[in-house]
C-alpha cells in the first residue's frame, strides 16, 4: 500500500517517542509503510525541510521553545499547501489559528491511540485524493493539473476552461471533464462545475472562492450548492 513520510516535532522526548509508537502501530495495523522522522524543535525541522520537502504528514506540538508550532506551520504553508498538518497540544487556545494554515485536525494531550489512528486515516485518504491529476492537452502541449488545485471549470461553445493555478482551455464538453473529477466537484447548472472545498461563501447570486474569485450562481441553485457543501464536509 502507500508509503508515507511523517515528521513528529515536539520538544519533549517522551512525547515524541510516544507519538512515534502510535504511528508505528497504525502503520502495522493498516498495512502502510512509513518513514518516521523525529525533531525536537521547529527550527530543526525547518532546516531539514529546506533540503527535503517530501514530508506528507506533520504531527506538530504547538508549545515549543523559541518558535511555536503555529508560526512553524505558517512557514511551511508558504512552500506547500498539501502537507497534512496535525497539531498536538495541551491547550485549546490555538484552535482558531489553525484555520490560517488549513490544519487537518487538533489532538489534545494526552493523545489517545484510537483518535490518532482516525486522524492518520483521514490524512492518508486526503493525500491519496490530492495525488490525482487531470491531464489536459491543448495546442500540442500537455498540462498535468492536480485535481485539488482546480477551483472551477466553465464552458463556452465547444471549449471548457479549467481554472487552477493558471487557466487552461481545451476542446472538451463539460460532461466529459465531469467524469474525470471526483466527489469534491459539483455541477452548477449547464455551464459550470465548482470545487466545493474551494468555496468560501455562497450568496443568492454568486459563488465566492478562497482565492477571491467568483462565478455567477444560476437561478434556483442556491439551496442545491449549500446542500452539496454540507454533504461534502
Amino acid at each position: 500500500m502507500s508509503d508515507y513520510k511523517i515528521a513528529i516535532c515536539d520538544d519533549t522526548e517522551v512525547d515524541r517517542n510516544y507519538i512515534k509508537d502510535i504511528v508505528s502501530n497504525w502503520a502495522h495495523q493498516s498495512g502502510h509503510s512509513v518513514d518516521i522522522c523525529l525533531f525536537s524543535s521547529a527550527e530543526e525541522f525547518l532546516f531539514e525541510y529546506e533540503e527535503d520537502k517530501s514530508y506528507q504528514i506533520l504531527l506538530l506540538d504547538i508549545e515549543m521553545g523559541k518558535m511555536d508550532g503555529v508560526t512553524m506551520a505558517k512557514k511551511i504553508r508558504q512552500a506547500s499547501d498539501n502537507v497534512q498538518i496535525v497539531f498536538i497540544t495541551g491547550y485549546s487556545d490555538y484552535i482558531a489559528e489553525g484555520y490560517e494554515v488549513a490544519a487537518l485536525h487538533y489532538l489534545m494531550k494526552p493523545v489517545k491511540e484510537d483518535k490518532l489512528f482516525e486522524v492518520l486515516d483521514r490524512a492518508a485518504k486526503k493525500i491519496s485524493k490530492d495525488g490525482k491529476v487531470l491531464i489536459l492537452e491543448s495546442g500540442g502541449e500537455i498540462d498535468m493539473v492536480p485535481i485539488y488545485r482546480i477551483r472551477y471549470v466553465d464552458v463556452r461553445a465547444n471549449y471548457i476552461t479549467v481554472h487552477a493555478d493558471k487557466d487552461i482551455t481545451v476542446k472538451k464538453t463539460l460532461s466529459e471533464i465531469e467524469k474525470e473529477l471526483d466527489e469534491r466537484f459539483f455541477r452548477v447548472g449547464r455551464s459550470c462545475i465548482v470545487n466545493l472545498t474551494c468555496i468560501s461563501r455562497v450568496t443568492k447570486t454568486d459563488i465566492y472562492f478562497n482565492d477571491g474569485g467568483s462565478v455567477q450562481l444560476p437561478r434556483g441553485s442556491y439551496e442545491k450548492v449549500n446542500r452539496a457543501i454540507i454533504n461534502n464536509s
